[in-house]
């Protein structure tokens, strides 16, 4: 599902114009990536966290050419589905 989607879908749901809920959208997932990026935690009640985690530095071997390099440490970004989204997904209901 692209972002275009979700937007249609909502549009048509609550009878908004498209640009209005596109609008709404962007400033919904710009508000998501600044708490990430300061390290905050993202909770949405039914659907699961979003936060962020360290990911150690390591040494790595290229296959093909050998070369060993050097990864720095960086951040992730980590998603845990809620336990009703999990027991939706298994059952296969909505």
């Amino acid at each position: 599902m692209l972002k275009k989607d979700i937007v249609d879908k909502v549009s048509a749901e609550l009878g908004q114009q498209k640009q209005d809920i596109g609008l709404a959208v962007d400033i919904i997932l710009e508000t998501m990536a600044e708490a990430l990026k300061e390290g905050r935690r993202i909770e949405l009640r039914g659907f699961g966290t979003f936060s962020t985690r360290a990911r150690k530095p390591r040494n790595t071997r290229n296959p093909r050419t050998g070369v060993v390099m050097d990864i720095p440490e960086r951040k992730t970004l980590h998603f845990t589905m809620s336990k009703s989204l999990k027991e939706a997904l298994i059952s296969g209901t909505d």
